[in-house]
């Protein structure tokens, strides 16, 4: 592990011609202090846990100093937000530091979301606060931790600034990491001011740095754009099979690289509800969480539609033509791995229709799957199952048919237990541990909760008895939890 003094610094963004962002310095807090840091993403960096609590360190992911070789940088970029273009969004609270290049040859964006004005503020004071940024520090760790492609959240530095929203709340800062923070709303933003060679030179640059087995082709652009679709169809599979719900799926939050990109209104589902809305803002429910693969397909319309001048329609439109296919291929395969049983028909079927009991009971998403773990493919009652549903009869039905399709394959319990252990996670971010957290954060400055749900949150599928409780259904107080933009 490596020292803060040779953390060595390069911004390949930064090298783009400069109508791709804007150099802004962050904006200093007086009296920073750290909140909470991850050890798995300081690792990434290849920096010792001691260098967390050097002064140095604190004042600069708090936006308050620069290190030699940083080159800040507010990154340009437009979006389709519930449905509607907005030509210039951008990094309105997030300026990107740098890229570190770790002893394994990855390189590692560095970015301060909440570090103050930039020219894409839009009036905004381009602040963080405490609440939403510990929702975003727990839930990329933990998403991580369930296997999913994300950005990462190094650490959290408060502040007593205050920031005001809907009440006066205090400032924070989120240290985030990500290969890139490209998003499809990059390429937007120059799609509709006709600015052709700068798609162009943007789609080099990432598929130079990112793509790079493409460059041998002789037109590596429809390949490109496959492989984001592809890529997105697999994001989309397991935020659907984990019942991850993101909440604000404008194109400006689609990252190019298949990441789960901008935590906000966020949610995991509790009771099974497909048409789940976390996101208090969505009136309309256009992110509704069974509306979350086909809003994907339309937000890679968009894109295909930016790299027209790039390639011929049709080409893009073939680019794009396998996500249904590939998100429903890799969903299934997940769906399979969660119920113990192959691919096929049959076990979507029994997937399928075991989702319509959990929506008509009101069960449990993540219990259910974690109790069906311990399914044995005999003749027992499932009696820790069982009462979960009101409708026991419908219940018994479907264990049955469960029951033979296991038999027939020759499932043994050990076995199936085991490997559907490794996929159904015990313990979820629900909005509720996340609030005990951030209410004793805000309220008494109590950061234990935090570190203690991020430690929980580091191994989901391990059964961790001393945290039994939290892998409990939510209490009553939790469905008042409401959750929106200003998340």
């Amino acid at each position: 592990m490596s020292s803060l003094e040779s953390l060595t610094f390069d911004n390949g963004f930064a090298r783009l011609p400069e109508a791709y962002y804007s150099r802004v310095c962050p904006t200093p807090v007086p009296d920073p202090y750290l909140v909470c840091y991850s050890p798995q993403a300081l690792a990434l960096l290849d920096l010792d846990d001691r260098e967390i609590t050097r002064p140095e360190l604190i004042e600069t992911l708090a936006g308050n100093q620069l290190l030699p070789g940083m080159d800040a940088i507010a990154a340009l970029y437009a979006g389709h937000q519930f449905g509607h273009y907005v030509p210039q969004l951008g990094d309105g609270r997030a300026i990107l530091l740098g890229e570190v290049r770790n002893a394994a040859g990855q390189g590692w964006e560095v970015q301060l979301k909440g570090a103050g004005r930039t020219p894409y503020s839009r009036g905004g004071d381009g602040r963080a606060v405490l609440r939403s940024s510990i929702r975003e520090f727990l839930c990329s760790e933990a998403m991580h931790a369930l296997g999913i492609p994300t950005t990462r959240a190094l650490a959290i530095v408060g502040s007593d600034r205050p920031v005001y929203r809907e009440d006066q709340e205090t400032a924070a800062l989120v240290t985030r990491l990500a290969p890139s923070f490209v998003r499809f709303g990059s390429f937007e933003v120059f799609y509709y001011r006709n600015q052709i060679e700068s798609i162009k030179h943007l789609a080099d640059y990432v598929i130079a740095r990112y793509y790079p087995e493409l460059t041998a082709l002789a037109d590596p652009y429809p390949e490109f754009l496959r492989q984001v679709a592809l890529r997105t169809a697999e994001l989309m599979a397991q935020w659907q099979a984990v019942g991850f719900s993101h909440g604000v799926m404008n194109t400006d939050n689609m990252s190019i690289l298949g990441l789960t990109l901008d935590y906000g209104p966020f949610g995991f589902l509790d009771a099974f509800d497909p048409g789940y809305v976390c996101n208090h803002s969505d009136t309309s429910g256009r992110y509704a969480f069974d509306q979350q693969p086909d809003v994907a397909a339309w937000n890679l319309t968009k894109l295909a539609q930016t790299l027209v001048p790039l390639m011929s329609v049709e080409a893009a439109s073939g680019a794009i033509s396998e996500y249904p296919q590939a998100f429903g291929r890799a969903y299934l395969e997940r769906m399979a791995a969660k119920f113990g049983l192959p691919p096929g028909s049959e076990t979507a079927s029994l997937a399928m229709d075991a989702l319509q009991l959990l929506a008509q009971n009101h069960v449990d998403y993540t219990i259910f799957l974690r109790r069906l773990c311990d399914f044995d493919n005999g003749e027992n009652s499932h009696n820790t199952l069982r009462d979960l549903f009101l409708d026991r009869a419908a219940f018994d039905a479907w264990a049955a048919r469960y029951a033979a399709a296991l038999r027939q394959q020759g499932s043994l319990d050990a076995e199936r237990s085991k490997a559907m252990r490794a996929v159904n996670p015990k313990y979820i971010l629900r909005n509720h541990l996340a609030e005990i957290a951030i209410r004793r954060a805000t309220d008494e400055r109590d950061y234990s909760e935090i570190n203690r749900l991020h430690a929980l949150l580091t191994h989901p599928f391990d059964e961790q008895p001393e945290y039994e409780p939290y892998a409990a259904e939510p209490p009553d107080w939790a469905k008042r939890i409401e959750i929106s933009c200003s998340s």
